[in-house]
């Protein structure tokens, strides 16, 4: 078949698709006046998830299943922005790994509030100056965020969402690599990129700066400098890549926190977050414990913070898998609730 009778084909395929589009855009304005009815969430993260899975499912490609997922997170992100003018916050500047996430969870056509702080973040949820949400919770090579953890005591806000950001160091510059004299990023960034630095750029001075987007800002300026940061900092200060994924560690995973007023409904593959503190007596910890182990339920992560409001005394975060409305998990939270000072569900979500 010649090249204009392929041409052809594509153009009468993207005429269906648009009438489709469109369609299912109608649909989601219908929805979007169900949903006020009834007072419930715009962004509704176990729908969100079914979609996805049937998606990747009914494609026999040759699509690959991210180029998929990329395609209908913007189609969702439209869904969303049609029924109501959503307002995500984020740790800023713009560019940061946690706009890549949010980013990545609600895509480009919602509106998105950059914030100084992690606080700042809860604080733009809480009075309703933004719908949701994104902080970092937990790296896979520095540990947790602690000031998330913090915040999570006090804050009457749910996890409704995790998000896992494969995150990517890039070298960028407005010169070429054999001119660099000075390289620039957070400081957990460069060491995070020692040894790729000593072997490429021994010479280069690192210079540490508050976060990736402020070091792409000042190359953007300076001569013959450099920064380690994300691709969408390049894209955003005109920057040119002269590496990718310049990272000494492959597994380099950081996962967010969607934080919302409403909980996430069931899927069948969930996560519970929850947080308690201990009476302070020998093997209150072990005692905590063994609710989950009668009930089978699988910890996937436990970490412990100073409550900060008495000596020696501890919170405790844990993972469960599973829904705060399964019968085995109401179970175990009953036991526990009985034996701790304190205890609070901060959220389930989907896996």
């Amino acid at each position: 078949m010649s090249l204009k009778n392929l041409r052809r084909k594509i153009d009468s395929l993207d005429k269906k698709i648009i009438q489709f589009l469109n369609a299912r855009a109608r649909i989601t304005l219908d929805i979007a006046g169900v949903k006020s009815k009834s007072g419930r969430s715009i962004y509704v993260p176990e729908r969100e998830k079914e979609v996805l899975r049937k998606a990747v499912l009914l494609s026999r490609g040759p699509l690959a299943v991210k180029a998929l997922e990329a395609i209908y997170r913007e189609i969702m992100s439209s869904s969303l922005a049609l029924e109501k003018p959503l307002k995500i916050a984020y740790m800023g500047p713009e560019a940061s790994f946690s706009n890549l996430a949010a980013l990545k969870r609600f895509g480009s056509q919602v509106n998105y509030v950059a914030c100084g702080s992690i606080a700042d973040v809860f604080l733009e949820v809480e009075r309703e100056a933004s719908d949701y949400g994104v902080v970092p919770v937990e790296n896979s090579i520095e540990g947790a965020v602690t000031h998330t953890l913090d915040m999570l005591v006090d804050s009457d806000l749910k996890i409704c969402s995790q998000i896992i950001l494969d995150v990517a160091h890039n070298l960028l510059a407005r010169s070429t690599k054999d001119k660099i004299r000075r390289v620039y990023s957070n400081p957990q960034v460069l060491a995070q990129c020692r040894i790729w630095l000593q072997e490429n750029l021994p010479k280069a001075e690192q210079v540490e700066v508050s976060s990736t987007t402020a070091a792409a800002k000042i190359v953007a300026k300076e001569r013959n400098t450099a920064c380690v940061a994300s691709l969408l900092a390049g894209k955003v200060y005109k920057l040119k890549v002269l590496a990718r994924d310049i990272e000494d560690s492959p597994h380099n995973i950081t996962r967010f926190f969607v934080i919302g007023k409403t909980d996430a409904g069931k899927t069948g593959r969930d996560r519970t977050s929850i947080l308690f503190s201990i009476k302070d007596k020998v093997g209150a910890l072990h005692d905590m414990l063994l609710p989950f182990k009668r009930y089978k339920i699988n910890l996937t992560k436990i970490e412990s913070r100073p409550s900060k409001r008495k000596a020696w005394d501890y919170y405790f975060f844990v993972d469960l898998e599973g829904h705060q409305q399964d019968p085995r998990i109401q179970k175990a939270l009953r036991e526990l609730e009985s034996k701790c000072k304190f205890l609070k569900v901060l959220g389930s979500y989907p896996i």
